[in-house]
């Protein structure tokens, strides 16, 4: 039985139902050993092992926040402790669950939607033959599940932890996750070479978190969260600064954000269920918060709350820009996920104007993108596993259920009135221009920009996928001669309710959550107020009018370009630079190789051949040396009388020459 952790600062004791929020953890991690042990012998019922323990612990989170709203606001942050972790000389580590508002918001986002993924994951990868999805037997099945839930629990370590030992651990776990699951099919290179490329990026930005937590520990003396919020005052400015823009480098690194945002399209090479909860739902919103788990740091400095606005800014326009390029409709999604991750980092960078902002629109895009991604693995199970939308076209006849699910999501993503995206990036605009000056100026108008891109790029996405033409008629899966024709079929039944399920979401969460400032209430005790702003020159009313006309235009330019006009199932060639450029993801692999990849190389060949040359070469000629000498003196060792004679002799003069020599100088 967890025991109540020594209070510091506002924590609240620890009652009730409280006292099982170890559990939240417990139960996908028991979930995943079991199937990673049980062998075939799970293969049968594996996977509802994992539905049911992702459902159990959104059970009990849902019991603990409906017990947080019965507190008084300054009670609602919690920690219980589960035993003595680390008892060391100096660092005493508990491994303990912090329970506040922000933690438990995305315990609900994490195992609410993951579950509906998981549910949807039992008909994905279920035992076919290849007439649609990707084919799975038993045994990947079971392997498939028993990673997932181990995602899952690593991301409830995550935001639960108390500490930043703990959030290192879930953060890593994360990782790890997210590499087994993005190479899953081990049987394709191009999933090896994703999962390697994502860990390797990752492992960038954990490098600067690892450095941050070494930073506080350093001048601090704990890691404890209470107490390094109530003295991070203590700590010089310019560590404060470094500490920041460290923290900034890790969300860099796991939400796919400049510069370290190439990895998140080639982890589509996934099972699309993997896209759907750990690239649009949880693991990419980990930056995100990160950021504002830190606020009482980032208050401090404002150079390090523009660092991360800067950052966000540069990643919406990046993957709004090269969504436009795309034709394979997963990795349009996924850089759609890079641009709508770029506005929630552009949120929390607004201090507390925006902190609220961006956690708001992090739980809608769960929504919807979580339902866009599902809606797409429906088109891929009903096409063969096809990705390429210039071989869709017309499905909408065939797929009724997923193209209005697909749509709604669709329609909250480009922010449509009264949908989801609306009520929060909208809102996120309009605090943005409400900074003021050249920041509130530049910054508002490129997010207006990339609205009006996102428009543009998911409207063509529907019009090529959904409606027009019936491309796939005249086709052959594969392009070979041989291959079986495609013939369009809506999903299952247990695929197709979780996209209903998240289709209210994405209809209906923007309102739910933003009446009478619900969701900004509920997060005050962790976030702190949230500073309103006048919108700068613009009122809140004309910067909605202004964005959801851009995004117009947006969808307008995208009818007139694909769906008045015949869409050639061959890519045109040649294209303009600014096309090619885009699908070339403006280069960001080719700046890696050259900023990165390639010195890194080199610097590895300079510190080899230096090892080889200077400090080997260093104790290997002081051994030949050694040896050669000793080999040469060893000669003068004759075993004759008349030698050593001789060298008495010679001894003996040198000694009487010397003696005169200093008796006469």
């Amino acid at each position: 039985m967890p025991t109540e952790l020594p209070a510091t600062g506002a924590v609240g004791p620890v009652t009730g139902v409280a006292s099982l929020a170890w559990l939240l953890f417990a139960l996908p991690a028991a979930s995943a050993v079991i199937l990673f042990v049980a062998g075939r012998r799970a293969n049968r019922w594996g996977h509802w092992l994992g539905v049911l323990s992702v459902a159990a612990a959104f059970v009990i989170g849902a019991l603990i926040f409906v017990q947080t709203l019965g507190l008084d606001p300054a009670q609602r942050t919690r920690e219980i402790s589960l035993y003595e972790w680390i008892p060391v000389a100096g660092l005493n580590i508990d491994f303990g669950f912090r329970l506040d508002p922000l933690s438990l918001t995305f315990v609900l986002l994490i195992t609410g939607v993951g579950g509906l993924i998981h549910l949807y994951s039992v008909g994905y990868m279920a035992p076919h033959a290849t007439d649609g999805g990707e084919p799975a037997d038993d045994s990947s099945r079971r392997r498939f599940f028993a990673q997932l839930n181990l995602f899952i629990a690593a991301m409830l370590l995550l935001v639960l932890g108390n500490n930043f030992v703990l959030l290192y651990l879930g953060w890593e776990g994360v990782g790890l996750a997210s590499y087994l699951l993005i190479g899953f099919y081990q049987n394709r290179p191009s999933a090896a070479t994703a999962a390697k490329k994502a860990f390797l990026m990752n492992r960038v930005g954990d490098v600067g978190l690892a450095l941050a937590i070494f930073l506080i520990w350093m001048e601090l003396g704990t890691v404890q969260y209470t107490d390094v919020f109530a003295r991070i005052g203590e700590v010089p400015g310019g560590t404060i600064l470094a500490i920041t823009l460290l923290l900034l480098l890790g969300a860099c690194g796991k939400s796919g954000q400049f510069p370290l945002q190439a990895w998140l399209p080639d982890a589509m090479e996934g099972p699309t269920p993997v896209s759907a909860l750990i690239h649009a739902a949880t693991m990419v919103t980990a930056g995100v918060f990160l950021v504002a788990r830190m606020n009482p740091i980032y208050n401090i400095t404002e150079t390090g709350r523009l660092a991360v606005a800067i950052i966000g800014v540069i990643t919406l326009l990046i993957g709004a820009i090269i969504g436009c390029a795309y034709d394979d409709i997963k990795k349009v999604l996924a850089y759609s996920t890079v641009s709508q991750i770029g506005y929630m980092i552009l949120a929390v960078g607004l201090g507390p104007a925006g902190y609220a902002l961006g956690i708001l629109h992090l739980l809608a895009h769960g929504f919807f993108k979580a339902g866009l991604f599902l809606g797409a693995g429906s088109v891929m199970h009903a096409m063969h596993d096809e990705v390429d939308m210039r071989r869709f076209g017309g499905l909408a006849r065939y797929m009724p259920i997923t193209t209005v699910t697909f749509g709604l999501g669709y329609l909250a993503i480009i922010g449509f009135p009264f949908l989801s995206g609306y009520y929060t990036k909208d809102a996120i605009i309009a605090a943005t221009f409400g900074q003021g000056g050249w920041q509130g100026a530049v910054f508002g108008g490129v997010a207006v920009l990339a609205a009006g891109l996102t428009a543009f790029y998911m409207t063509r996405l529907v019009l090529m996928t959904f409606f027009g033409e019936k491309r796939w008629q005249n086709l052959r899966v594969g392009d070979t001669p041989d291959g079986a024709q495609y013939h369009p079929h809506e999903s299952p039944a247990v695929m197709t309710i979780p996209m209903i399920v998240l289709a209210f979401g994405s209809v209906a969460a923007g309102f739910l959550l933003t009446w009478d400032g619900a969701l900004v209430r509920w997060l005050q005790p962790t976030l702190g107020e949230l500073e309103e702003s006048a919108a700068g020159p613009l009122s809140h009313t004309a910067v909605a009018i202004v964005t959801v006309a851009v995004s117009a235009l947006g969808a307008l330019i995208a009818y007139l370009v694909v769906g008045r006009r015949p869409v050639p199932v061959q890519r045109p060639e040649p294209v303009s630079f600014p096309v090619r450029a885009a699908r070339r993801d403006l280069y960001a692999n080719a700046i890696n190789e050259v900023l990165i990849a390639r010195p890194g190389i080199w610097l590895s060949r300079a510190l080899v051949y230096i090892d080889n040359r200077g400090v080997d070469g260093l104790v290997n000629g002081t051994a030949a040396l050694l040896g050669g000498s000793s080999g040469r003196l060893r000669r003068l060792q004759t075993g004759f009388v008349r030698s050593y004679a001789l060298s008495m002799l010679g001894g003996s003069v040198l000694v009487i020459a010397a003696l005169l020599a200093v008796r006469f100088a």
